[in-house]
C-alpha cells in the first residue's frame, strides 16, 4: 500500500457532500465499507495466496470441513455458500485438480455428486486457516466487541437485504 494520506478522504467527501447535495450519512457508510472491503480482501488474499487458494476456494474447504461427512452436493454448497452454480463448478474444478477435493457419486442419488474434501484438503485448509487468523482476517482495528457490534450491524443489513430469512 501507498503511504496514508494525511486526511481521511471519506470523511472530505462526505462534508463536500453535505454542502453540495444532502445529508451524507449514508454516503460515507456505504464509501466505508466498501474500502474496507478492499483492505480486507487484499490482506485475507496475501494470506492465503501462499497456500495457493483464494477466498472462495478457502470456504469451499471450511465448508466441507464443517460438514458432519465432509462431503456435500455441489449443489448444497451453492446455497450455503451463496454462489451461482457456475462458480461453485469453478472452485470445485480448482480444488479438484489441485487435490484438495475429489467428487464422488452418491450413495443413495445416482443424480447427484458430492464432493469431498481430501486429507490433503484438510492439511492445506489448516495451514490457511492459521494463516487468516494470524491476521484476525484483516480486520484489526476493533476490539472483540466492536467486532461484534459490526457483524450485529451487517447481519441487519443482510437480513433486510433478503439475505436469509431467519
Amino acid at each position: 500500500m501507498n503511504r496514508p494520506l494525511p486526511f481521511d478522504p471519506i470523511a472530505r467527501a462526505a462534508r463536500i457532500w453535505e454542502d453540495r447535495i444532502g445529508p451524507s450519512g449514508t454516503m460515507a457508510a456505504v464509501t466505508g465499507v466498501m474500502r474496507v472491503q478492499q483492505i480486507i480482501q487484499s490482506a485475507v488474499d496475501g494470506a492465503l495466496k501462499p497456500h495457493g487458494l483464494t477466498f472462495a476456494r478457502y470456504e469451499a474447504l471450511v465448508l466441507l470441513t464443517f460438514a458432519r461427512s465432509a462431503s456435500l452436493p455441489m449443489r448444497v454448497m451453492g446455497e450455503r455458500l451463496q454462489l451461482h452454480p457456475t462458480s461453485v463448478t469453478n472452485i470445485v474444478d480448482r480444488l479438484e485438480r489441485d487435490g484438495l477435493v475429489k467428487r464422488v457419486p452418491h450413495p443413495t442419488d445416482r443424480r447427484t455428486t458430492l464432493v469431498e474434501i481430501t486429507d490433503e484438503g484438510r492439511k492445506r485448509r489448516e495451514a490457511a486457516t492459521e494463516a487468516v487468523t494470524a491476521i484476525d482476517f484483516g480486520l484489526s482495528g476493533l476490539t472483540e466487541r466492536q467486532t461484534e457490534q459490526l457483524t450485529d450491524l451487517l447481519t441487519k443489513v443482510r437480513r433486510a437485504a433478503g439475505d436469509f430469512s431467519e
